[in-house]
């Protein structure tokens, strides 16, 4: 499977949203420019994610987009399901009908496995960890000299 903009600007957004929100909403024109996107696309991202409970909408001069449970609580296969749709690679593997070789396709048996380590991974990665990830990575670099 390899994911589309929609899919990465929208975990993008969504650790943005968890880095600056500190129980505020978040506005979109700050994400946007934070993560150099338009504001238009960025409310294509936050539609389906409001929608599928990821985020809520607050309106009004204070308001903006604020995630709706704790980071730790945000799987990224939620997110990725949202945005992206199946994460399977290939229709059989969701949907055996579709193929009339699924009962006996040995590919089909490398199509699931496939599913499963990356339903794994996303299963195991919260949106708190990309936020302890992209702190680490924030971190000044020490160089250490040996003499």
């Amino acid at each position: 499977m390899r994911l589309s903009t929609r899919g990465r600007y929208g975990v993008r957004a969504l650790l943005d949203v968890a880095l600056y929100s500190d129980g505020n909403p978040v506005l979109l024109k700050d994400i946007a420019k934070r993560q150099a996107f338009s504001v238009q696309y960025l409310e294509q991202l936050i539609s389906p994610l409001v929608k599928g409970g990821v985020l809520r909408s607050i309106r009004g001069a204070r308001g903006g987009v604020a995630l709706t449970n704790l980071p730790e609580e945000v799987k990224l296969s939620q997110v990725i399901q949202i945005l992206e749709g199946p994460i399977a690679p290939v229709k059989c593997v969701d949907d055996p009908k579709v193929c009339s070789r699924s009962d006996f396709c040995a590919a089909r048996d490398v199509w699931e496995e496939m599913n499963r380590a990356m339903l794994q991974v996303l299963e195991s990665t919260s949106l708190q960890d990309l936020v302890e990830r992209h702190r680490q990575k924030q971190q000044p670099k020490t160089t250490m000299y040996h003499i």
